[in-house]
């Protein structure tokens, strides 16, 4: 009789700070999903548990209630607030999952933390033997590769968003240039983000740009006729995003085309701004049905491509971006799109200006604004123009559909393992 062989699955660990409901932690979600259905063994290492998190189809974790569970496992949410979860087992039941966060109990003054995470972490490698790491995002990077600099594991880290903007500060810079030659691979969403870096780093970038979400994908494309005067925002509600430009150019524009509404998805800081901006304005929709004319909040909410689908124009008004998943899946539902020309270049390497978009260069919220509202006249007076560039804004379901994107993704892991 033969002797049976099995076959070892190549682990890949992703490190991340949670699973919140933010464009990195989707597009993590989404490599976790697609290399477990074909048949990696995927394990998520979080610091914490958020209490807004995504759903994976295939997570071999549950969120208990209480502490009370047999099963129960204490972790931490961001607020350092304790949250209980069953942790059933990575393989062969799904997507495995490891907290990483020190306990209130572990803790020391700032030094010893960092040490102890560090050590945290690395036993942590050492015990799951995973054949690489994969890291998102600013200082989760710089730990990755500190804690596993005496093992030999391949560790990519990823920057999602501008590097200057990622690594703002001394103490990031300086660890960028010690650890980052340290990393198996570097990758960036645009070209324009391999230019923060030195020669020695920049050799080993890859630019992998996010997949449209499938979502959006299976979504029906609404033909433009049958599309609402309605201009969406899509994003969290903060500094960065900036959504302040889209509310003082719609309030010029809305005087001349009150039919048109604005409707902005996302929550954040500086939400109850912008809200004190429109009641300013008398632009505020205080029934939330989305009157006419009028600005309305939506939130965060799920189905996002639901909810846009039917509206003609989508505004990104960003003052920096890496490759903006809001503004690909925009395209990707054939809405004709105006976008802020940010660094580190995501919009620009997205939108041919004029032909399948609006791209309005930086400059001051005032100028940016009066540019904006000037792109929505031209395309509310010209529907003929706004249905054709959003008509080849859907070629980005063909450069950016999943299938091409993670295989790619594929393809890169497996020449570093």
């Amino acid at each position: 009789m033969a002797e049976k062989v099995t076959i070892k699955k190549k682990h890949i660990v992703m490190y991340i700070g949670s699973l919140n409901k933010g464009g990195a932690e989707r597009v993590m979600c989404n490599l976790a999903e697609y290399f477990y259905g074909i048949g990696y063994k995927v394990t998520l290492a979080t610091t914490y548990l958020s209490d807004d998190e995504y759903e994976l189809p295939h997570a071999a974790w549950k969120v208990l209630k209480s502490e009370d569970d047999e099963n129960a496992v204490k972790v931490l949410n961001p607020d350092e607030e304790l949250r209980y979860v069953d942790l059933k087992g990575g393989e062969p039941m799904g997507i495995g999952r490891i907290f990483t966060a020190l306990m209130p109990y572990e803790k020391g003054n700032r030094a010893q933390n960092f040490h102890r995470r560090i050590e945290k972490l690395t036993n942590a490698w050492e015990r799951l033997k995973p054949d690489i790491i994969l890291s998102f995002l600013g200082k989760n990077n710089v730990m990755a590769l500190q804690s596993a600099l005496s093992l030999d594991i391949p560790v990519v880290v990823s920057v999602r968003a501008t590097p200057s903007e990622e690594y703002a500060t001394l103490g990031l810079k300086a660890a960028v240039k010690v650890l980052f030659p340290a990393a198996a691979g570097v990758v960036v969403q645009t070209t324009g983000a391999m230019d923060f870096f030195g020669p020695l780093i920049r050799n080993k970038c890859r630019v992998l740009p996010n997949a449209i979400n499938e979502e959006f994908m299976a979504h029906n494309v609404v033909p433009f006729e049958d599309r609402k005067k309605v201009i969406v925002s899509v994003g969290r509600l903060d500094d960065n995003k900036n959504q302040k430009v889209i509310i003082n150019a719609f309030s010029y524009f809305v005087k001349k085309h009150a039919d048109y509404r604005l409707m902005i998805y996302g929550d954040g800081p500086t939400r109850d701004l912008l809200e004190r901006l429109c009641g300013k304005l008398e632009i505020l929709d205080e029934t939330g049905k989305g009157a006419d004319g009028k600005v309305t909040f939506m939130g965060s909410v799920d189905r996002i491509a639901d909810r846009i689908c039917e509206s003609e124009i989508f505004v990104l008004t960003s003052k920096t971006e890496g490759m903006p998943n809001a503004l690909i899946e925009a395209m990707s539902l054939g809405l004709c799109c105006i976008s802020t020309d940010c660094p580190c270049g995501g919009p620009a390497d997205l939108i041919k200006n004029g032909r399948n978009g609006i791209l309005i260069p930086m400059d001051s919220d005032v100028k940016m604004a009066t540019n904006i509202f000037h792109a929505l006249e031209r395309l509310a007076d010209d529907p003929a123009i706004a249905r054709k560039m959003g008509g080849a804004a859907l070629s980005v379901r063909e450069e950016y559909n999943p299938d091409s994107v993670n295989a790619k993704w594929k393809e890169y892991f497996e020449e570093l393992m």
